[in-house]
């Protein structure tokens, strides 16, 4: 039973992940390429200059334009205390991201690398 209740929980997630992207494209967007890769990017804004409402804000702003440059976010990290974002995206290369950030904010990365899926 319990498996049973994860493989629906999984499917539902699926779907629920799957509707959640479609609604972030808009006419025009370029689709996610078998080729896209992971990249972790890293904005150091300082100290005591970032908030979690503001980087939300700001993740908003990049699934907004995500699309048209073939980028979707994955996730993101906060760390107030050191003024850290950082965000883990699939995309064709790592210009795509930086591309991405800087129609939808301006903030662009200290850092970007491509990343490998972990267990």
């Amino acid at each position: 039973m319990t498996h049973l209740r994860s493989t629906i929980w999984a499917a539902g997630f699926t779907a629920l992940l799957a509707t959640a992207f479609a609604a972030c494209n808009e006419p025009g967007d370029k689709p996610p390429t078998g080729a896209a890769q992971l990249y972790m990017d890293v904005h150091e804004l300082g100290a005591g200059k970032v908030t979690a409402d503001a980087v939300a804000k700001a993740h908003v702003a990049d699934l907004g334009a995500q699309g048209r440059h073939g980028v979707q976010f994955l996730h993101y990290w906060v760390d107030e205390q050191r003024g850290t974002v950082y965000c883990l995206s699939r995309a064709p290369d790592a210009d795509a991201v930086v591309a991405t950030h800087k129609e939808a904010h301006g903030l662009l990365p200290t850092t970007i690398g491509q990343v490998s899926d972990g267990q």
